[in-house]
């Protein structure tokens, strides 16, 4: 990840904005490029470097076709996944994440006596807010940079903490979560939430990698309680750690897309993002 890339994705998502609204004629590139005002070559470019791929062969990732596919796969590998306690094939280059839940005691506290770290950073979907405590990372949230409104709300979490800005430290996160080679990374995640919460955000970041798309009701069966498609669905809603708790993966039945937080364009682009990351993968496997 590098700081040309959040730039990047402000014309990426324009150009998935376009491709969402005309995906029935599958637009070609130079119809693409006409709507977001750049040249073909230029945004084939961009998209390579960006996803690693053609706008082409994201465009496949982005289609109704491709996700119902991948809910299919996701229900075949239902038994393995809960067998096994994982997802499946392909986290050969995953982040690692590990987590841990705030006590009672400690989320009743309201960060009293708790330091917080917090800062902006570039991502390639565009700028975040990030915050951590010294046990690890508490908050991710997109938004605009110097966002006001999106720094009382995370502050509103932890009303009692003392607060300090550090944006290096923050870049410095963001540099782990996206990294520009192929390592292994590793981070640590401190959860506020209700038990149920807890439990369907850690199945999440247990049970899928990469590439998975899976239903509200497929995660509601990995986390063994097959009837609260519904719960799952809020605790999807209350998740301020955006992209670590993959809750982007979680599309509904028909293959659409859903809502999202932080916009679904931006969950459109990380679920192509990731596809293609995914497919590289496998084709790295093969060779």
């Amino acid at each position: 990840m590098n700081d040309e890339q959040s730039p990047h994705y402000e014309l990426v998502a324009k150009a998935i904005a376009y491709i969402r609204a005309q995906v029935k004629s599958q637009p070609s590139l130079e119809e693409v490029a006409a709507a977001v005002q750049v040249s073909p070559s230029h945004l084939q470019r961009l998209f390579t470097e960006w996803a690693g791929v053609s706008p082409k062969r994201y465009l496949q990732f982005l289609t109704k076709e491709y996700a119902k596919q991948q809910l299919k796969a996701a229900g075949s590998v239902l038994d393995v996944t809960l067998d096994s306690g994982l997802s499946s094939t392909s986290r050969l280059h995953d982040l690692m994440v590990s987590c841990e839940a705030m006590t009672p005691g400690e989320i009743k506290a309201q960060g009293l006596s708790l330091k917080i770290g917090y800062g902006f950073a570039a991502t390639p979907f565009g700028p975040a807010l990030i915050a951590w405590t010294p046990k690890g990372l508490c908050h991710f949230a997109f938004c605009v940079e110097g966002d006001l409104e999106a720094i009382a709300r995370m502050q509103s979490l932890w009303p009692l903490a003392a607060w300090f800005k550090d944006d290096g430290q923050a870049v410095g996160f963001s540099k782990q979560i996206f990294p520009v080679d192929l390592a292994r990374g590793k981070i640590h995640l401190v959860l506020q939430g209700t038990n149920f919460q807890i439990k369907v955000w850690e199945a999440l970041i247990q049970t899928t990698s990469k590439g998975d798309m899976l239903t509200y009701q497929q995660l509601a069966q990995r986390m063994g309680s097959p009837k609260a498609s519904r719960a799952v669905g809020g605790a999807m809603a209350a998740n301020t750690i955006g992209y670590l708790i993959p809750c982007h993966r979680v599309i509904r039945e028909g293959g659409d897309v859903g809502h999202y937080r932080w916009g679904s364009e931006r969950k459109l682009a990380i679920l192509g993002w990731e596809a293609a990351q995914k497919a590289s993968n496998e084709c790295m496997i093969i060779k």
